[in-house]
């Protein structure tokens, strides 16, 4: 990671803080695969749409390993709200359909500043609901069962909507979370201890929040699942955490909150590792370790009657 960290700042890229977020997403698309395994070919990959309730159609892409899907994931990506496409996770998603033998629905929702909070929110809940509804129109099974997740602010958004099928009965398999982001404050220890140089600084944070939500937004449970009501009776849930990384308490504290609950809760953590190491498999066994982690999950989660 170390080294890792080093050939990033010899690089000298202007820190996306201090670009617009059109360039900042130019530069995260453009260094998006660097340090990602080999992209791996599938059965099927599929660019498709899906409509939001303004009438919107939202980029998704399908993945398929094979015919004989398992199930099927709604994967949100990060990027702060702000960054981030279906094609930047393009290559984790083809690991996670691949290892898992799963079907993967990837959602190109809409970014901030441009379309600002909740709007993410609602996009995701309209691609769960849609999905539930058409499975079939995909080439799945009615009754295939479904899991959402995502990592850090897509991680976010997978929590959310958890809670948001909890409470319609939507019965999910799985919520799958990469680092995610769960408090409405960055003040935790992680925060403090894990603040520079570790590829997600207090200045990218407050850079991406602050095109996506204004402060006194800020503790709605939909931008920060730890202030919800309840999570009773949520979907199980897989975490997976990097051991330096700001966002690190913020998951201590919502696996915390769920096992608390009575939800089942797998926790893994990679200690020595940064957030965003899940896309530098090609340099960090970690990261491959934990695609792998999250199939196992998946495949459990998609067994269980």
């Amino acid at each position: 990671m170390r080294s890792v960290l080093e050939r990033m700042a010899r690089v000298r890229r202007e820190p996306l803080h201090l670009q617009t977020p059109q360039q900042a997403r130019a530069a995260y698309e453009a260094a998006a695969d660097v340090l990602e395994v080999p992209r791996r070919p599938l059965g099927r990959v599929e660019d498709i749409e899906l409509p939001a309730r303004d009438g919107f159609h939202l980029p998704a892409r399908i993945y398929q390993s094979d015919d004989r899907s398992r199930g099927v994931l709604l994967y949100l990506h990060g990027g702060g709200f702000t960054i981030g496409s279906v094609d930047t996770h393009d290559i984790l998603c083809r690991e996670l359909a691949a290892l898992a033998g799963c079907s993967v629905l990837s959602l190109g929702y809409r970014l901030a500043p441009e379309h600002r909070f909740p709007v993410a929110v609602d996009d995701t809940w309209d691609a769960l609901q849609w999905l539930a509804d058409r499975r079939a129109t995909l080439g799945l099974r009615a009754d295939e069962p479904i899991a959402v997740g995502g990592d850090s602010a897509g991680g976010t958004l997978a929590a959310v909507a958890a809670l948001h099928a909890r409470d319609i009965g939507l019965p999910l398999a799985l919520q799958l979370l990469f680092y995610p982001g769960t408090a409405a404050r960055q003040d935790s220890a992680s925060h403090r201890r894990y603040h520079q140089g570790l590829v997600l600084e207090p200045a990218h944070i407050e850079y991406f929040f602050g095109h996506y939500i204004a402060l006194d937004l800020r503790e709605d449970w939909r931008f920060a699942p730890l202030n919800a009501p309840d999570v009773d009776g949520v979907a199980p849930a897989w975490i997976g955490l990097a051991g330096c990384d700001p966002l690190f308490d913020d998951g201590i504290a919502y696996a915390d909150r769920l096992r608390a609950a009575g939800v089942a809760v797998e926790l893994e953590v990679w200690p020595g590792v940064t957030h965003e190491f899940i896309k530098m498999g090609r340099a960090l066994p970690e990261a491959r370790q934990a695609h792998a982690a999250a199939a196992r999950a998946l495949v459990q989660a998609f067994s269980t009657p």
